[in-house]
């Protein structure tokens, strides 16, 4: 967690330092760590992707990075505003901070689209060692939880004890920053299921699965979040399980290699958001083998979910797990896939008895 005074004195400490170049006549530059594809790496020891020990250097007076290093130190600027007025903004609400003419007599936008102030917001956290959401940037809101934990929130100067175990049907909606302010007491659960979808979560919530089991059932609502992934991680430091339960295609099968590894362009706060304790337990193109009703619930997978199956097998932080190489191989053979929600075809229930089953047999794939 980032404290907003150190955050504070290191962005303050970064300005002095470009006043400082500027001061002594010397083009201005900083450093920040290259998020180029050939400096990202897989700690095997670890189990996750982080960043080689590569720099790149970011200087004023070079016609290539000129606007690209004055946007960063607007970012800079503003981050730091906001954290001393305790405020805090989406990186939408950054974008039309920063919106603004350069001046009178210069038909320039310091930022014209949000798709030029994202990367730089990451340039700025790898720069500094810092996640965005300790310069108080936030971004929508993503995932829903449910199960037997208590979450303290401290909002306007107030503690609130916020029990996911009370939550009805709706959840308890992850926030993007789940570290500041944020604490998770009263953990009873065993372990924690991840479901892609939201309509197997209501399902599953529905039929009390969560309290059964004595679980913390959690949907990403597809691609995880930074504050999903980095709940994951908080959770497994609990010394919980967390599986994931997931389509049987290429697409599934990525979102969970972001939760177990991180991914390659958030590679910079790895250890932070990846889980590589994660196991999956399906779907698999196995399952069609087990359960005779799948063989009539697939479908066909398309030219772009070939290729994405190539490309996973090419990554060495999965083709070093044949059970995985064997999956990917069978959806490039057979070019079928499986969604989650087949498994509700013989009843509706049947998805509770196959996830029990898994995790009781210690069928899933590492």
């Amino acid at each position: 967690m980032e404290n907003d005074k150190n955050v504070s004195k290191m962005l303050e400490e970064f300005g002095k330092d470009i006043t400082a170049q500027i001061k002594k006549g010397k083009n201005p530059s900083f450093e920040t760590a290259s998020r180029t594809r050939s400096n990202i790496t897989y700690d095997e020891k670890e189990g996750f992707l982080k960043l080689g020990n590569a720099t790149e250097e970011r200087n004023f007076i070079n016609v290539a990075q000129t606007k690209r290093f004055m946007q960063t130190i607007a970012i800079a600027g503003k981050c730091h505003k906001f954290i001393n007025e305790n405020l805090h903004t989406s990186i939408r609400g950054l974008f039309y901070q920063l919106k603004y003419s350069l001046g009178e007599d210069i038909d320039e936008n310091i930022f014209n689209e949000q798709s030029e102030s994202n990367p730089l917001i990451e340039d700025l956290e790898a720069a500094l060692g810092i996640r965005r959401e300790g310069l108080h940037l936030n971004a929508n809101r993503k995932g829903v939880l449910v199960g037997n934990m208590k979450v303290v929130d401290t909002f306007e100067k107030e503690k609130l004890e916020i029990n996911a175990s009370k939550m009805g049907r709706s959840g308890w909606s992850i926030p993007s920053d789940v570290d500041n302010d944020i604490e998770f007491v009263d953990i009873k659960a065993k372990y924690v299921i991840v479901v892609e979808k939201d309509a197997l979560w209501q399902r599953l919530n529905e039929d009390g699965f969560w309290r059964k089991e004595n679980a913390i059932l959690i949907s990403p609502q597809g691609q995880a979040s930074r504050g999903t992934r980095r709940m994951l991680r908080k959770l497994a430091d609990e010394g919980l399980p967390v599986y994931v339960f997931n389509d049987c295609d290429a697409w599934g099968w990525y979102i969970y290699w972001t939760i177990k590894t991180g991914s390659m362009n958030l590679a910079y706060i790895g250890k932070d958001i990846a889980t590589p304790e994660a196991r999956f337990i399906g779907v698999t193109m196995s399952d069609l083998e087990k359960y005779d009703f799948l063989q009539n619930m697939t479908m066909k997978a398309n030219d772009v979910d070939i290729k994405r199956a190539q490309e996973m097998m090419s990554y060495p932080w999965i083709s070093r797990h044949k059970e995985w190489v064997e999956e990917l191989k069978k959806v490039i053979k057979t070019r079928k896939k499986l969604e989650q929600d087949t498994l509700q075809g013989p009843r509706l229930t049947f998805v509770d008895d196959y996830i029990k089953d898994k995790i009781k047999s210690k069928e899933f794939l590492p």
